[in-house]
């Protein structure tokens, strides 16, 4: 795992991928986490008083992403469009593509897992594990990229469970990269996990095209990435 120190305000406007009178799309870093936690420490929200761009207000999280997740981010810009993308995202109306780099790999070059995900336990919190009783869980995979041992998948949740695409990788015996949870952790001299919110479509007007929003893969990951086949795009 990677810390990251507070982002200065030059540095979160040169993150935005995309702005419109309703939202931002930011490319988050992996080991900055969205929230400020009980014992402090740098966080993505404590930057965004340097995206209001004009507005009275920042902008506010319309979801999250694990700490050590990079890619897209969506925020809403004002009270009413937060409340619109929460629907969104509540309904899973938004797409989501990430971009993995497991350990190993499935035999097949695409398929789906439909493994339901309950919580490990109180101590935990959020940690999850397969539970036939649990939440039901669903996501698409699809193989990107082959080599050294590794494999490049685009993951898209149809469900939107905390850790899912970690658990169920861990669980189809093909961890994450760098999952020091889920994983091997740094069995491949690896701190930092290869999970990449690569690409979002946001269906935010009734009468226009989802908004498509594609994050540069994170510097982290490019290696293993190349060992895959990835051409740098």
């Amino acid at each position: 795992m990677i810390d990251v120190p507070q982002l200065t305000a030059e540095e979160i406007l040169g993150r935005v991928l995309h702005r419109d009178g309703l939202m931002l799309v930011i490319d988050k870093p992996a080991g900055l986490p969205v929230h400020r936690g009980p014992k402090g420490g740098p966080n993505l929200e404590a930057s965004f008083d340097a995206l209001r761009f004009g507005l009275p207000r920042p902008p506010v999280l319309a979801h999250r992403l694990d700490k050590d997740t990079s890619g897209c981010l969506v925020l809403g810009r004002h009270r009413k469009a937060t409340a619109s993308l929460g629907l969104l995202f509540k309904h899973s109306k938004i797409s989501k593509t990430y971009w993995t780099v497991v350990e190993g790999g499935p035999a097949e070059d695409e398929g789906t897992i439909d493994m339901p995900l309950g919580r490990l336990n109180a101590e935990r919190g959020w940690w999850q594990k397969p539970d036939p009783d649990g939440q039901k869980a669903i996501t698409n995979w699809k193989v990107l990229g082959r080599g050294d041992g590794l494999t490049w998948l685009a993951m898209e949740p149809v469900t939107g469970r905390t850790h899912q695409l970690r658990v169920h990788s861990a669980a189809m015996g093909w961890p994450i990269v760098g999952d020091n949870i889920y994983g091997n952790g740094p069995r491949f001299g690896e701190p930092t996990l290869h999970l990449h919110s690569r690409e979002i479509g946001i269906p935010i007007s009734r009468n226009k095209d989802p908004v498509h929003v594609v994050a540069p893969a994170p510097e982290h990951m490019r290696e293993r990435l190349k060992a895959c086949g990835w051409n740098g795009q």
